[in-house]
């Protein structure tokens, strides 16, 4: 199936701007920035209630993936990551962050082993018991390679890895993209044992809760998913589920200011109103001009260019390589990172957000499309459609 590419080209050394060290300074322009979009990584979903995941690897101005022996030195770090959102200092303290996606990896452990190494962290293996891999029905017989959800895989465990590097990780494989599949790994994370919060890097078409929304309603569990990648598109399940978080994304860059850091909208965040579930209550003060469920509820990370990481993934079955991925994959499982980082999650938690918003980075420029609602698509103080509330400042909001 032939990609398609969701972020218009960058000029030579353009995304060189948004080059993030490990130390938060502009990275220098580097060969890898030239002439780089944005593509998809797994297929469009052609069937009905069938999910695509949402991360988008920088290729080349051919469309071809590019390959790096190291780190591109554009790419968001763990160091960057954790100073950005101000999460230095917190402790996930063994809590396990679950991570849910279709089809096989046959090389996950081995490929986290070397994201991991490469930038400090502490092992995390099936033998120290950190990392678990098991299927949607919780066995060990794994689904077949698919080369496009296992490097969002990558970029999932990557991603919870850099945010909180002492979380514990299980991944639930589901044996196909569908919604009952995928709904069905997401019960079964729910019961393994210290699972705080699970993150959903994938969505489809806008669904009901009467029909979906049993998969997801766990309280006292963080369920975050991510809103997508097309701008404002109206709802995307289960991003729309009353039940969940729904993270959109931000563009985010080194920057002189006191934060040392600056956010805007990132073009791609998917937003917009449900047609089918209920609004949350919690929302219900801040003006999200929805009479449904109104998407996002926070944000983080999420433009391939700026502020996307750099992961370790699989270009084959059996080889992997260094790239810069992207996309509201990137930052689901980074507010699903800091629930675990902040311990918290009695209740629903898509309603903690809402009674903290003053401790999370308000994003008030940029926009994400045109819409009949402002807020809809475009910043402002307070609530809007591509960010919700804003983005973490420590784990105070969560």
């Amino acid at each position: 199936m032939k990609q398609r590419i969701l972020v218009s080209a960058l000029g030579v050394g353009a995304l060189a701007v948004a080059g993030l060290t490990s130390q938060g300074a502009a990275a220098a322009p580097t060969p890898y920035t030239a002439g780089k979009h944005a593509a998809q990584v797994c297929s469009t979903a052609k069937a009905a209630h069938t999910a695509s995941c949402h991360a988008l690897k920088l290729v080349d101005a051919a469309g071809k993936s590019v390959t790096s022996a190291a780190p591109p030195a554009t790419g968001l770090t763990p160091t960057g990551l954790r100073d950005a959102y101000k999460l230095n200092g917190l402790s996930a303290n063994g809590r396990t962050v679950a991570i849910v996606d279709a089809y096989g990896y046959p090389n996950l452990e081995r490929d986290l082993g070397v994201y991991r190494s490469q930038f400090g962290l502490s092992a995390c293996t099936i033998a120290n018991g950190c990392l678990r891999i098991i299927n949607q029905t919780g066995g060990t017989t794994l689904p077949s390679f698919n080369v496009g959800w296992a490097g969002e895989q990558a970029l999932d465990v990557d991603a919870v890895s850099a945010a909180a590097p002492d979380a514990k990780i299980v991944v639930v494989q589901a044996k196909s993209a569908s919604f009952a599949d995928l709904g069905t790994a997401v019960v079964t994370a729910s019961k393994q044992p210290g699972v705080v919060a699970i993150s959903n890097s994938y969505g489809g078409g806008d669904a009901s809760d009467a029909t979906y929304g049993s998969y997801y309603n766990h309280p006292g569990i963080a369920v975050t998913a991510s809103t997508g990648d097309d701008g404002y598109q109206g709802g995307s399940y289960p991003a729309s589920s009353s039940y969940t978080t729904a993270v959109g994304g931000t563009s985010l860059v080194s920057a002189g200011n006191s934060r040392g850091w600056s956010e805007s909208v990132w073009s791609g965040a998917g937003s917009g109103c449900s047609t089918y579930n209920t609004a949350l209550s919690a929302a219900s003060t801040f003006g999200t001009g929805c009479s449904k469920r109104a998407m996002a509820d926070v944000s983080a990370a999420a433009d391939p260019s700026k502020g996307g990481m750099a992961i370790y993934y699989p270009t084959s079955k059996t080889a992997s390589t260094w790239a810069q991925f992207g996309g509201t994959s990137e930052a689901a499982p980074i507010i699903a990172s800091v629930y675990a980082l902040s311990g918290n999650t009695a209740g629903y938690a898509n309603a903690l957000p809402y009674a903290h918003a003053s401790s999370l980075f308000d994003v008030t420029s940029g926009s994400n499309g045109s819409c009949p609602t402002t807020q809809w698509c475009n910043a402002r103080t307070g609530w809007d459609g591509p960010t919700g509330l804003g983005t973490p400042n420590g784990a105070g909001a969560f």
